[in-house]
């Protein structure tokens, strides 16, 4: 995130074994949206996205991992649930309904 609110992509190292990273992207945005954010972690096979979802959450958004049982790589949600826990852990088809709600909310 840039301090103008607008997304940016970088070419430095990789964080978490990826570049661009979903680390990066949630720690920048958990400090500018803060409580007003909700993060999704989603299938994959690394551990990208847990630090970043634990931020979110240390600042009072809302974190939502697929169910590891529901993904078909389930590392990088289990290791968003093992390192960050979650407000929501739900099933892949759950995941748009859920957050449909709470933007209503």
């Amino acid at each position: 995130m840039e301090s103008d609110n607008r997304f940016a992509l970088s070419v430095d190292p990789h964080v978490s074994h990826a570049r661009p990273s979903i680390d990066v992207l949630f720690c920048s945005a958990a400090q500018a949206w803060r409580a007003g954010l909700v993060g999704v972690v989603l299938t994959g096979a690394n551990t990208d996205g847990a630090e970043g979802l634990r931020l979110i959450r240390r600042y009072g958004g809302i974190a939502i991992v697929q169910s590891p049982a529901s993904a078909q790589a389930p590392a990088m949600p289990q290791a968003a649930l093992d390192l960050a826990g979650a407000d929501h852990c739900v099933p892949l088809e759950a995941i748009p309904a859920l957050l449909n709600r709470l933007c209503l909310a």
